[in-house]
């Protein structure tokens, strides 16, 4: 299955989304029914063990973080982050265990592949972003291609992308908020702070 769009950020830079997009923490507290994102150290991960590893205390995220302690904890290209994602697709409601290596990251263009697996489906995907300035803020252009199998997969397309979507839209959606309130913080100042670390 592929699924592409545009999102479109009002009243921001591309230098804050980049920042706001590659923060794990942001994207872990924006992605509804994501549970955890950490980096881990290969693609063979014990998530029952990073299940009890894991705090419920995240650190903070744009407006309130520095912006120096989020470009240290961003994604980094070539590394491998485990996640555990529970979205419900009709009547089912599985929880995948997934990890993800970023295969691509430069200023303003990511790419990821990954795979997860819950009991009875499982999935494997590619996917990537860029983005661009626009008139009234930054334009981010996704695309994703997923291959879908078991139990989920016997639902069918017709069921699967109007909950893709609507995780994706909640996602951007969430993104697009925290990046209000940094442009009603001090949007100027973190950009310019932004741009001395790239």
């Amino acid at each position: 299955m592929e699924f592409s769009d545009t999102f479109e950020i009002a009243d921001t830079t591309r230098e804050e989304a980049w920042l706001a997009l590659s923060d794990p923490v942001m994207i872990k507290e924006a992605l509804p029914g994501c549970q955890f994102l950490v980096r881990v150290d290969d693609e063979d991960v014990d998530f029952d063990g990073l299940r009890e590893q894991v705090s419920d205390d995240d650190p903070p995220t744009l407006p309130e973080a520095d912006t120096e302690e989020i470009a240290e904890r961003a994604f980094e290209e070539g590394a491998h982050y485990a996640a555990l994602m529970e979205i419900g697709v009709g009547s089912v409601k599985p929880s995948f265990e997934t990890v993800v290596t970023i295969t691509e990251r430069e200023f303003g263009h990511m790419s990821a592949e990954g795979e997860g697996e819950a009991s009875n489906s499982s999935f494997e995907l590619e996917a990537g972003m860029q983005l661009e300035e626009t008139e009234n803020g930054v334009a981010v252009d996704w695309q994703a291609q997923t291959d879908v199998f078991g139990r989920v997969a016997q639902m069918g397309q017709r069921v699967i992308n109007p909950v893709a979507n609507r995780v994706v839209n909640r996602f951007f959606g969430n993104i697009e908020d925290q990046l209000r309130d940094v442009e009603t913080d001090d949007s100027g100042g973190i950009t310019d702070k932004i741009r001395d670390l790239l």
